[in-house]
């Protein structure tokens, strides 16, 4: 919000994307896609469905975001469903006394996304891919779902998994 007072008493609204400075503008649109890719990839789990293909189109209708957003998530989605064995497996490795099945479909939704993340997106640092999903977490999640997933996560961007696709370096 911005407090804008010129003259006479102060009014408030709300800033538009154009108002934010343009690194802003992205974290928002990023946190948002990934919170429309964990509805979609919960929605999925929960019909027990593979392939978002299909329904991309309804789900898109219901949940209308910019081309940008939607390209972002849209690329989360794919990318977690399509190595979704390796993200189960490295998940189930390194969650210690928990079967998948028995997570809660919003952690494990939410860790699939992130570990996603750590592996095969070069371009979001693994510190951004462990905040997020603990920002997923307590906006989405149980009071406990934070915790849990920054602990199941932090395991798995300590260790040098292999295949995992290296992360680009900031240049100075």
């Amino acid at each position: 919000m911005v407090i804008i007072g010129r003259g006479g008493a102060p009014r408030v609204r709300d800033m538009s994307d154009a108002d934010k400075p343009a690194g802003r503008r992205s974290v928002g649109k990023r946190r948002k896609a990934r919170e429309v890719a964990l509805q979609f990839l919960y929605q999925l789990d929960l019909n027990g469905d593979d392939d978002p293909s299909p329904h991309g189109e309804e789900f898109w209708a219901r949940h209308p975001v910019d081309d940008d957003t939607r390209a972002f998530a849209d690329a989360l989605v794919h990318g977690a469903k399509t190595n979704q064995a390796k993200i189960d497996h490295a998940i189930t490795q390194f969650a210690e006394h928990w079967d998948l099945e028995r997570m809660a479909v919003v952690d494990r939704n939410i860790l699939r996304l992130a570990v996603y993340e750590i592996l095969r997106r070069a371009d979001v640092p693994i510190r951004v891919s462990l905040n997020e999903a603990i920002e997923l977490g307590k906006k989405f999640g149980s009071e406990e779902s934070s915790a849990f997933v920054n602990g199941v996560l932090d395991r798995i961007a300590h260790l040098d998994l292999p295949n995992a696709t290296p992360k680009l370096e900031k240049k100075a």
